[in-house]
């Protein structure tokens, strides 16, 4: 319980922090107010199971990371994905490969990705 609140005392002040940012310090960042405020509420692991996603497709985390705006789709996709828990139980098996992954909302990224490295 106490961690509870810790986590949810954590999160407020995250958006206290990001509401005080100015225009220019999301022109910085290269986000709008609402894609940081979207990022608040997504659940923390979502760099790590874009990375993992991406292995099983053949794509590097370094091209996944190489266009700024593309990554931020990719964490925005998956961010909002409602398959967790399949994704969850596909990227813990023992070799997950891209025709198990027909539930992700980033497969046809990954696929173009891994069809045109850098």
């Amino acid at each position: 319980m106490f961690d509870r609140i810790r986590t949810l005392l954590h999160r407020l002040q995250e958006v206290q922090q990001v509401s005080a940012l100015s225009d220019r310090d999301f022109a910085d960042l290269g986000l709008s107010r609402h894609q940081a405020m979207d990022f608040l509420r997504m659940p923390r692991d979502i760099d790590a199971r874009v990375i993992a996603m991406g292995k099983v497709f053949g794509v590097p985390e370094e091209d996944l990371k190489r266009d700024y705006e593309q990554w931020v789709e990719l964490l925005t996709t998956c961010g909002h994905c409602t398959d967790r828990a399949i994704c969850a139980a596909t990227l813990a098996g023992a070799h997950p490969v891209p025709s198990q992954c027909s539930f992700c909302g980033n497969r046809d990224s990954f696929a173009d990705l891994a069809a045109h490295p850098h």
